[in-house]
């Protein structure tokens, strides 16, 4: 039978292009999000070896509600992608809405580390399994405005790196796959809070990565010899570099 892969964030943007990717390349994918019917348009497509599982990574019982109904022969994790993640706003720490920063520490760092923590005891008693890792640049790199979101995707970095030394001997490995700017998503028109015109500003003329360049770096680390762990990737477009850092001067 063929691996069966945990997607979450499946129903649209990273996941949706990592979900038709993996089974496309002969795996069965779990595909976890909350928007049942985009899901569902999912299974008409890709068929048989795509299972949709409705949660909210918000909610532990959500995950625990639909962990408990996977059917038997879906519940062999062999690799978990957390992707199900979000940024929300763009605002100075000092303007910023303190309701966005719960709801992005509750998605970004609470529900990942919660499936996270229900899926690895059976792939430590099997010695076999994978966890990779949605994070960012942005958990590298400060930006104004990115305060909350950015110190989320920073400590999926640690996590990551601390897993691994916590799973050294077992055979499970971790990785975080850190993307920089990224178009053809419904990040940040989320981020902006359905602001399509703002979120289009900011990839404009950018020749930003795809969901697809992601799905095939996700797939490219799974595909590594077991005995191969890939710690990090950061991935970056041409478009995006570094800059010298602002020195405020008093004249």
């Amino acid at each position: 039978m063929a691996e069966t892969v945990l997607i979450t964030g499946a129903s649209a943007g990273f996941g949706k292009a990592m979900t038709e990717t993996f089974i496309h390349s002969g795996y069965r994918v779990i595909g976890a999000a909350r928007r049942l019917e985009k899901l569902g348009k999912l299974r008409e497509t890709l068929g048989e070896h795509f299972y949709p599982l409705q949660l909210d990574m918000t909610d532990t019982s959500s995950i625990n509600k639909a962990l408990a109904n996977l059917p038997k022969e879906w519940s062999k994790i062999e690799l978990l992608v957390n992707n199900a993640g979000l940024a929300l706003g763009l605002d100075k720490a000092y303007e910023a809405n303190f309701k966005d920063w719960e709801t992005m520490i509750a998605t970004n760092i609470i529900g990942l580390t919660y499936l996270t923590r229900q899926i690895l005891p059976d792939m430590v008693a099997r010695k076999s399994g994978h966890i990779i890792n949605i994070g960012s640049t942005a958990g590298t790199y400060p930006y104004p405005g990115g305060n909350v979101y950015g110190a989320s995707k920073a400590f999926v970095k640690q996590f990551s790196l601390n897993l691994r030394a916590d799973l050294a001997g077992t055979k499970v490995r971790v990785t975080n796959i850190e993307p920089g700017l990224c178009g053809s998503t419904e990040f940040s028109t989320i981020r902006f809070k359905g602001d399509k015109k703002r979120a289009e500003q900011l990839y404009e003329g950018a020749h930003s990565i795809q969901p697809q360049d992601i799905a095939n770096a996700v797939l490219w680390t799974f595909q590594q010899p077991k005995h191969v762990n890939i710690n990090r990737i950061e991935i970056m477009p041409t478009s995006q570099s570094f800059g010298p850092q602002p020195v405020e001067r008093d004249y």
